[in-house]
């Protein structure tokens, strides 16, 4: 499957285009907050379920093709969508390091369940859950820009899906469980190191307000893995561990990528793969056709409506002249697809909007990474901005062409959703037009969402193009800290009459060692934006108070999980407990935990903590 640039140019190109431009030396949609108060969890439950209580509803099993074999060997798997594998990882008096109240509140699990002794043992695999039915995923990918071929699932192995009293769906997933098919070379393992990672970010992104897999707990196996971290030969042994994520559903871009490309009968998969997405969980699509109404309601209030009526009008296959509503519903029923696919592609670009109000850099944006529910997912090397740096990547395996670095991040969303529309359209379910137009509806959507966020996150009631992109060039140039900077920003009056000795003053503890020249850039710019503030009439502290709900204290800094990463391979598993904690409230002052809105320390820059690659 080779891989040309999308053909649509998006106004997405010109922000990617402004933020790698962004002078490094001195030359020269609703607020992301959007959870409740309670973490996304109505605090009403009543259940409290036993894990012998969970109600399984194995669909992905029961409705996909499966492989017919069963065994671990490293293979190809042709025709299927999972091998039924069960959890295989060697453990030895496996602990828990962790779990997370709010997801155990999502599968109504009784919290007392998590001080069962044999916890440990249901969660590390080594014991079975009842009614799980274990498999792993097949998909494929774009690695760096690369097909890959035939990827999957090579050390997650899914114990199934779980149905709520809300008839909500909960898929519960084992990282690092053991050998499948699709383990290739490796050992199917996980570390310590890496499980810490994905368990706190998983959960800190969700308190961000973004959309990601969930994390409900982390074990330690008591076995030791090896483990190259620099790829440089010299191996160590460490820790193992394995967490158990949680979501809807684990289907990737690539889960149909790898059937496209095996073309021929396997083109039939594509298309069975996409029913089941729909049926399962965009049912909003398939109602449509029973409705009265062409308004409907995704049922997600990360994600706007699909504007079918407008993709039907565009289309030159449908003549709109008077024409009933039974075949109003007939069109939006042969269109199901075209809505499905400009809705993941709009989710994905809402996501990605959001990655980049928050300064998160994922690293590895392969096809296989790519959510088609539009969440963060499979957290490797990743980071956070600290000193606003648009070419950063936290993947050492990314160095040379910094392809995945924060600035690329909008272009590379696009050409991961150019792949998965050409994979619709080589299983006709979408023409090349309709593949066009789910890139613009990405282009657009990005755009929007990104502007709105900006705008929010400096408290104007409007975007001002040059204002943020001179604030942006500012920054880097100072490599001022993302996160603190927009969190001071809003200590700003809107008063004119500040003297100019003054006006800086609010951003004195991110605007660190500039000289005399930058001084006078930034008085320059913190002026225009006074002016901005003061004519928008919102009093200071109402925007203050808007802003630090849009503008986190908290985010999870890479020295922030290295110190609970070193304490819990000591066997201390409380600062891991305690960052998840402070994370819970990201928006919040939290007094007393300071020093976990600190910078990095000098420590916190040598190679294994800034930078990571892709080894776990």
């Amino acid at each position: 499957m080779d891989s040309p640039p999308p053909e649509a140019t998006l106004s997405v190109d010109s922000l990617t285009h402004d933020l790698q431009n962004q002078s490094l030396t001195s030359d020269g949609h609703d607020q992301v907050n959007n959870k409740s108060e309670n973490n996304g969890v109505n605090n009403t439950h009543a259940v409290r379920l036993k894990l012998e209580d969970l109600k399984w509803d194995n669909s992905f099993v029961r409705e996909l093709p499966g492989d017919p074999r069963t065994d671990t060997i490293p293979r190809e798997v042709l025709h299927a969508c999972y091998t039924k594998v069960s959890p295989s990882a060697e453990v030895e008096n496996p602990q828990l390091v962790a779990w997370s109240e709010s997801v155990s509140k999502l599968l109504e699990l009784d919290p007392e369940e998590f001080g069962r002794p044999d916890f440990p043992l249901l969660f590390s695999g080594a014991s079975p859950l009842v009614g799980s039915l274990p498999y792993a995923q097949c998909y494929g990918g774009h690695q760096f820009g690369m097909w890959a071929g035939q990827l999957g699932d090579g050390r997650a192995i899914t114990l199934g899906e779980v149905l709520n009293s809300k008839s909500e769906r909960w898929e519960l997933q084992l990282k690092g469980a053991g050998k499948t098919p699709y383990s290739r070379f490796a050992d199917g393992l996980a570390v310590l190191r890496s499980s810490v990672r994905e368990f706190l970010c998983s959960e800190a992104m969700h308190n961000l307000g973004i959309p990601t897999t969930r994390a409900l707990c982390l074990v330690t196996t008591g076995k030791h893995v090896t483990r190259d971290m620099f790829y440089d030969g010299n191996p160590k042994e460490e820790p193992g561990a394995i967490v158990c994520r949680v979501s809807p559903s684990f289907l990737r871009f690539g889960s149909y990528q790898i059937h496209a490309s095996r073309e021929k009968e396997d083109l039939a998969i594509v298309r069975t793969l996409a029913d089941y997405a729909i049926r399962h969980h965009f049912p909003h699509i398939e109602n449509m056709s029973r409705s009265e109404s062409l308004s409907f309601n995704t049922g997600n209030e990360e994600h706007s409506v699909v504007d079918l009526t407008y993709q039907i009008c565009r289309n030159p296959r449908i003549i709109l002249c008077p024409m009933s509503l039974l075949i109003l519903r007939l069109a939006i029923f042969l269109y199901a697809e075209l809505a499905w696919a400009v809705e993941v592609a709009e989710r994905t670009a809402s996501l990605v909007a959001k990655w980049q109000g928050v300064g998160f850099t994922h690293g590895v944006l392969n096809t296989d990474n790519m959510s088609i529910l539009g969440l963060t997912i499979d957290y490797g090397p990743f980071g956070f901005l600290d000193a606003f740096d648009p070419s950063y990547t936290p993947n050492t395996t990314d160095l040379p062409g910094r392809r995945y670095c924060f600035a690329n991040q909008p272009d590379i969303g696009l050409w991961n959703i150019a792949q998965f529309t050409r994979t619709l359209s080589a299983a006709q379910l979408i023409d090349d037009k309709e593949a066009n137009y789910a890139m613009e509806r990405y282009g657009t959507r990005f755009m929007d969402d990104y502007q709105a966020i900006m705008t929010k996150k400096l408290g104007l009631p409007k975007y001002i193009k040059q204002l943020i992109s001179k604030l942006l060039n500012n920054m880097a140039v100072d490599k001022v800290d993302y996160t603190n900077f927009f969190r001071l920003l809003s200590n700003i009056k809107a008063d004119p009459s500040i003297p100019e000795e003054e006006l800086l003053n609010p951003l004195k503890a991110v605007l660190l060692d500039i000289g005399q020249e930058r001084k006078e850039a930034w008085i320059s710019w913190v002026k225009i934006y006074i002016e901005e503030l003061a004519a928008s009439g919102i009093p200071d502290e109402e925007r203050k108070a808007s802003m630090n709900a849009v503008n986190p204290k908290y985010i999870l800094r890479n020295y922030l999980c290295q110190s609970a990463i070193d304490a819990a391979e000591q066997g201390d598993f409380g600062e891991v407990q305690r960052v998840l904690k402070v994370m819970e409230q990201p928006y919040d002052e939290q007094p007393g935990m300071e020093k976990y809105a600190r910078l990095p320390h000098a420590w916190a820059y040598r190679p294994g903590v800034c930078m990571l690659s892709c080894s776990s």
